[in-house]
């Protein structure tokens, strides 16, 4: 079963089990699959709807942020329950040990050993950690490393 049968199938169950929150959660991304799919006229595979996801997950982060700033805990909440609907769709999540073990070989494959080589080891990195790691962590790893290379 692909990553959006399974989302559209929980949407229907969420639909029939009267969850209005889980099924606005869900018909936000099936939204923005679509959109996708639509925009760049093709037909997303699981790495396409993990992307798409994990843009979502980003945007909600930062609303959330912004509405607490605001002192709007009701909106967070709202965004921080989209979150968590979105988040049970995005595969595990890596330990710090494994991503730090794959920049350590993307190092070495790439031959990278300055700051200016980051963009090299990065396109090594990312599709091996693509959903499972965030790319913010990852970068600043990657920084961190070639700076002390």
């Amino acid at each position: 079963m692909t990553l959006k049968t399974r989302i559209s199938d929980d949407w229907k169950a969420a639909m029939k089990a009267g969850e209005r929150a889980r099924k606005d959660a869900l018909s936000l991304l099936l939204a923005a699959i679509k959109q996708k799919q639509v925009d760049e006229r093709i037909e997303l595979d699981d790495a396409g709807v993990i992307a798409v996801i994990e843009k979502m997950l980003k945007q909600r982060k930062d609303s959330i942020a912004q509405y607490e700033a605001a002192q709007r805990q009701d909106l967070a909440d709202t965004e921080k329950f989209e979150a968590a609907v979105l988040a049970a769709y995005m595969p595990q999540a890596m330990s710090a040990a494994e991503i730090e073990a794959i920049v350590a070989a993307a190092i070495s494959e790439s031959g990278a050993s300055a700051p200016a080589d980051m963009g090299k080891v990065i396109a090594r990195v990312k599709p091996q950690v693509a959903g499972r790691a965030d790319m913010g962590e990852v970068s600043r790893l990657v920084k961190v490393k070639l700076a002390g290379a």
